[in-house]
């Protein structure tokens, strides 16, 4: 599992889909809101988590559709099926390593691009703190949808479509979370409820992908 996962870090920085063009994208997304809405700084530290939770869920689907692509046209894919590690060990270091190279990335840039956006002083902290907790969740769901659509010639925009709607209860919760936080209230159930969807995420999403894996590549 090691050796898996210093290879998909390998690929992942190579390939030019990794932490780069992730950044890139959630910058980019971060300067253009204040053009959009006007520079009005009690505007902008009210829509500010809601906008950096928003960039980071964009910026992680981003890199979706070359999860496992390349592995596919290698075929190292059929590879991993038939290896004696377990077919949902192999996709949860995916997951992961897609999560260092991706989520990890924005969540230590979030606070940096929140100065752009006027986050209140103390919302930094549940910002990251929500960042961190529902990141994973957008790796291992997104690990499903690519499972779902691997083989299907430019299906980028048809994983695009199956994973957003997973995304929402992480988005709502998240968003509501940093929100709560920047604005004094208390923001520990939207916390907790966004660390439980992670860990059901965490738990049961392997073996969802490594069965539409299994049975699309039959």
């Amino acid at each position: 599992m090691k050796a898996l996962l210093q290879r998909d870090l390998r690929l992942a920085l190579r390939a030019g889909g990794g932490f780069g063009l992730a950044l890139a994208f959630f910058l980019i997304v971060v300067v253009l809101v204040p053009f959009s809405v006007g520079p009005e700084t009690d505007l902008l530290s009210t829509i500010a988590p809601g906008v950096l939770w928003l960039g980071a869920l964009l910026a992680c689907l981003l890199s979706l559709d070359r999860l496992l692509a390349l592995d596919f046209e290698d075929g190292t894919l059929d590879l991993l099926v038939t290896a004696p590690l377990p077919l949902e060990a192999a996709l949860s270091v995916k997951a992961l390593a897609h999560w260092v190279t991706t989520g990890l990335p924005l969540v230590l840039a979030a606070p940096v691009l929140g100065l752009m956006l006027n986050v209140p002083g103390g919302g930094y902290f549940w910002l990251v703190i929500s960042l961190a907790l529902g990141t994973p969740a957008l790796s291992v769901i997104g690990t499903f949808g690519a499972a779902l659509t691997v083989g299907i010639k430019r299906g980028g925009l048809l994983l695009s479509l199956l994973v957003l709607p997973l995304y929402v209860p992480t988005l709502i919760f998240g968003a509501e979370a940093a929100r709560r936080g920047a604005a004094g209230l208390e923001a520990s159930t939207p916390l907790l409820l966004l660390a439980g969807i992670t860990l059901a995420c965490v738990a049961c999403m392997p073996f969802a992908s490594a069965a539409v894996l299994r049975m699309g590549l039959k």
